[in-house]
């Protein structure tokens, strides 16, 4: 596609069931920043499933919420909790198939309001599933609930982020 790929860091060491890298039941999923998209390339185990062969909904909502969360990380660098989210189902997710997950950053909204969309997509690039998502960024008086490691190590992908 020509498009320039950059993979982002993620800190090590958490328990995030999406992307941690800390948690033996995790997807540990890794993403990467591609125009105006971040995306993350995923196969998901037989053990994701709902009905046999296709993906759990619950796991794709999964899906779309975390690129959706690290579209905000990558594109805004702040602080932030999803408000809501509204999930299409367009075709059936198999597992132990390639699928690629991207998010994209919505309509400019009031802060602390942010709006992102997301799509999961087959090898042939077919849209499975949609998700527009709602979320809010946090204040000052919020981000002094993060856990001190976990908010440092956040701030540093910030950073990271704004200089790439």
């Amino acid at each position: 596609m020509g498009e320039s790929r950059i993979d982002l860091p993620k800190p090590s060491g958490h328990h995030c069931f999406a992307c941690g890298t800390d948690n033996p039941s995790g997807l540990h999923l890794s993403f990467y920043a591609c125009e105006d998209r971040v995306c993350a390339d995923v196969t998901l185990d037989r053990y994701r499933v709902g009905w046999e062969g296709i993906a759990h909904g619950g796991m794709i909502s999964t899906l779309l919420d975390e690129v959706m969360s690290w579209t905000i990380i990558y594109f805004k660098q702040v602080f932030f909790v999803t408000r809501k989210m509204e999930v299409r189902y367009l075709k059936p997710v198999p597992v132990e198939t390639p699928l690629t997950v991207c998010g994209r950053m919505g309509e400019v909204c009031r802060p602390p309001r942010i709006e992102v969309t997301a799509d999961i997509l087959d090898k042939e690039g077919a849209r499975l599933a949609h998700s527009r998502g709602e979320f809010v960024q946090l204040d000052e008086r919020k981000i002094g609930l993060i856990p001190p490691g976990l908010r440092a190590d956040m701030e540093q992908l910030f950073e990271r982020f704004g200089g790439l």
